[in-house]
């Protein structure tokens, strides 16, 4: 029983001489180039990260944007890292053949890939969603048949708050076709009805001389990107005129500023003695009883 002990013993005795002189330099020059790989992937992402907030230091959302899309790279990165490096390390290092193990890998990634597309389609659609900058947070869009403004977006899902406070949450696989609302800028449409026998050049130049104070106004020339713009008539229908008046505002103010130029065309035209025009009542009249 000694002597047996003491063989196995010698054996692996001899074994560690040899793995420590041949294969354990091997072991560390992986592990330290695994080490600088590392490093130099979260020294990259970080300087990725300091330029975008250099270059946008007023939109702390879109820095966000950056932050979520490196992270998501950089946690790939990593893992792609210790992947090969545990492949080097069984081969190189402790000399077992891997060949099986990226058999069973690749048939086991296969399944999980079945069971688990819809979320891969929502990670690879949310990818680009933040790498193209489609939308960001506080922008108002409409898709998957809600609309509301952008609360979070991750690389999974987005979150929109509609205007009755309810929150969406919409998968990014299922967006398709996206209709941002606010980018760049938003615009007022305005359909001014007045009554069929006021002076239309009148009432146009009204509606102009409101357009020009407003711009001109220190409480909307803020908001407001351009000078409004008065274009005519847009439509006559029985003793109704509506004229059409377009304002450019900024993302998300198009509300406030509509409900301010209303209240501002409304004063005017009481001011003016413009009459509103009033919709032609329509009578339908019942079929008549057929007589027995």
């Amino acid at each position: 029983m000694d002597l047996k002990f003491s063989n196995i013993w010698h054996e692996w005795h001899d074994y560690m001489v040899t793995w420590t002189r041949d294969r354990a330099p091997k072991l560390l020059i992986i592990l330290v180039v695994a080490f600088i790989f590392v490093r130099l992937l979260g020294v990259i992402t970080r300087r990725i990260i300091a330029f975008s907030e250099k270059r946008s230091p007023g939109n702390p959302m879109q820095a966000q944007q950056v932050r979520t899309v490196v992270g998501a790279i950089q946690s790939f990165g990593v893992l792609l890292i210790v992947f090969f490096t545990s492949m080097s390390v069984l081969k190189d290092a402790f000399n077992i053949n891997i060949e099986p193990l990226l058999a069973s890998a690749g048939i086991a990634g296969l399944a999980i890939g079945f069971g688990a597309q819809t979320l891969v389609k929502d990670m690879i659609n949310g990818f680009f969603i933040l790498v193209e900058n489609q939308f960001q947070v506080g922008d108002v869009i409409r898709t998957s048949g809600v609309a509301g403004t952008v609360e979070q977006i991750t690389m999974r899902r987005t979150l929109l708050r509609d205007a009755d406070g309810a929150l969406h949450v919409v998968p990014n696989g299922s967006i398709q076709i996206v209709s941002n609302l606010s980018r760049d800028w938003s615009q007022v449409t305005l359909h001014v009805s007045v009554d069929y026998n006021e002076n239309s050049d009148r009432v146009i130049e009204l509606l102009k001389s409101i357009a020009k104070g407003s711009y001109s106004d220190s409480a909307l020339s803020g908001d407001l990107v351009a000078e409004p713009q008065v274009l005519g008539i847009e439509r006559v229908r029985g003793l109704e005129v509506d004229y059409l008046m377009l304002a450019k505002v900024r993302p998300g103010r198009q509300h406030d500023v509509g409900r301010e130029l209303r209240r501002r065309i409304k004063a005017c035209f009481e001011e003016n003695k413009i009459k509103a025009g009033v919709p032609v009542p329509v009578f339908t009249a019942g079929q008549p009883g057929v007589a027995k």
